[in-house]
This record gives C-alpha cells, structure tokens and sequence, in this order.
C-alpha cells in the first residue's frame, strides 16, 4: 500500500502532545483533601468508570489518526495481469471528398461513416488502430494506438475542406499501408470506404493493392451510397448542388480479392453498420497482452474505523460517564 499524500502522516505526531495533555489533565483534575494518612484507602480499587474515562480517550485518539490516514489517501498498488486475447492492427482510410456530403446516407455519407467507425473502435478495446483521410490527396491523421479514446477524437475531429477536393484511392491506401508495416500483431487489415472513383493521387490503387499483399495486409473496401445524380450541401448549410458520382466496384473488388479482403457496397446507414459488424467479426487474432488494474483508493475502511471509534466514544460518554450538572 502508498499513500498519495504521505506527508500528511507527519500530522500523526500531533498524538504525542494529544497524550501529554490528557496525563496532565488527569493529575490535576481529581479533588484533594488533606489527612493525617491515607493507609485505610490503600486497598481501595479504582472505580471502572475511572478505566472508561481513559478508553474515551483511546477512541478519540483512534479516530484522529484514522481520519488523518484517510486524508493521506491510501492506495493499493497497480497489478499487472497476462492474458491471451482477440485484437489485430486496423487503419481505417475513410473518404472525406465533397461528394461524401451527400444526403443518400443519414444525415450525410460523411457523417454515417464517421458514427459507424467510432462505434467501430469502441468495439475493438485489444487493437492497434490508425485513422487515414483522402480525397485528392492523402492524410494520415492518427498512427496505430491501443488509445481508443484518442482514435475516436480523431475521427471526431475530421472535416471536410482539409485536403483538396477530388478521389486518391491509391494514395490513401499507401498511407494506410505505410501505417501497417511497423505494426507488431500478426495479422493486418485496412477498412477502405470511398463513394467515388480514383481520379486523383499518385498512386493507382492497383500499385497500391500489390504492394498490401506483398506484406500480408488485407484491405476491407466499402462502396459507400448510390451511384448517379446526388444532391450535396456544404458544410455550413447554405447552399445545396447536384453532382453525378459513380462508384467503381470493379476496382474496389479487386482490391480486396487481390489482398484477401471483401468488398461490401452500403446504400444506407444500416447497411453501413451491418457491413462494419461483419467486419468486426472477421478480423480477430489471438494476441498476448499485459493489463494493468486501474488504482485502488482504499481511505474509506479507515474512514469508517473514524465514525465507529467516535461513535463509541459518544456512546460512552452520554450514557455510562454522562454528568449531571
């Protein structure tokens, strides 16, 4: 056990002139009458009440200390703990191009994808998680962490307008990729979602999706919303435009055979959910991991000796030695 404040202990010493005080009293506080001897009291007992006096003061001397090692917080100390359990390293590489504000998707295709991933990630509590963004260029936002929290304040924290506006495919999965490849668990996958064509970047996806298989990482591709005439809003509500957009299944179908992934289309917001379930469900690996209890406060037993300790005391003292004036 630690204390989180040990200095407060050194209050304990005020005991010491607690008890100097009590001795000194009591000398002085018994009446006196002077005699020629005392001999005939000299097997007379001390009265019992005389021993209760002195436990009253026992009890509330237990009771500072014990309220003085609570203030003093003690703590048990953090355990570590080794288990065997289900996790894997995950980047997700989310779209964020202007046609992901179409309405098709509930409240928009930008905002269903960014809920279902965060829901994604609290899901996951074993995993190495990274978050990648694209749109005509690629940004990678978030490198793997077991951090949950911090993975979904990053995915929290994305909008739209950050990078140029168009569909790098091929460059977003070489960022998703580049994140994989320190990552230590043994399987390795990508969640690709995107609502467009590869029009932009670098990279061709194609490139892209060799060199995810040369290192055994498997990418998840999702065809997000509905392929023709949408409506889009900007992001501040002020103006609302009609754009065409095409989903190219082929290329994201063969991305994923290529890398022994799966390709999934979501035309709503369900289906998005559904398809990020199926994907949690798929992906798990066995990992060994080490867990650390979080730390115990422990000032509450001491707290209770505290008010049982003057308790007593008051019963005593009101019942037993009460006084009558």
């Amino acid at each position: 056990m630690n204390f989180l404040h040990p200095g407060l202990l050194f209050l304990l010493l005020l005991l010491i002139p607690l008890v100097a005080w009590h001795i000194w009293k009591w000398r002085n506080a018994s009446p006196s009458m002077g005699i020629s001897t005392v001999r005939p009291f000299a097997r007379v007992k001390s009265s019992w009440k005389v021993w209760l006096m002195h436990i009253c003061f026992i009890l509330q001397l237990v009771a500072v200390a014990s309220v003085i090692v609570a203030l003093a917080r003690p703590q048990t100390h953090d355990s570590e703990r080794s288990s065997r359990v289900e996790g894997t390293d995950i980047v997700l590489c989310l779209d964020i191009s202007s046609s992901m504000l179409a309405t098709d998707l509930a409240p928009t295709r930008f905002q269903a994808a960014k809920d279902v991933a965060t829901k994604f990630v609290n899901q996951r509590p074993d995993d190495n998680i990274g978050l990648v963004v694209f749109s005509g260029e690629s940004l990678s936002l978030m490198p793997l962490t077991a951090d949950r929290t911090a993975v979904i304040n990053a995915i929290s924290s994305v909008g739209m307008g950050a990078l140029n506006d168009g569909t790098a495919i091929g460059d977003g999965l070489s960022s998703a990729i580049n994140r994989l490849v320190s990552g230590k668990a043994k399987s390795k996958s990508i969640i690709l979602l995107t609502d467009g064509t590869n029009n932009a970047g670098d990279v061709a996806p194609t490139t892209a999706a060799q060199i995810a298989k040369q290192k055994g990482i498997k990418v998840y591709t999702i065809g997000v919303g509905t392929n023709g005439s949408i409506k889009i809003t900007d992001p501040y509500g002020f103006s609302t435009t009609t754009m065409e957009t095409k989903i190219d299944e082929q290329a994201l179908k063969s991305i994923a055979e290529l890398t022994k992934g799966k390709y999934f289309r979501a035309t709503d917001s369900k289906m998005l959910s559904d398809i990020f379930a199926e994907i949690d469900s798929l992906e798990k690996t066995t990992l060994d991991v080490s867990k650390y209890t979080f730390t115990e406060e422990n000032f509450m037993p001491w707290i209770l000796i505290a008010l049982c300790a003057l308790s007593l005391r008051l019963l005593i003292r009101y019942t037993v030695l009460r006084r009558i004036p």
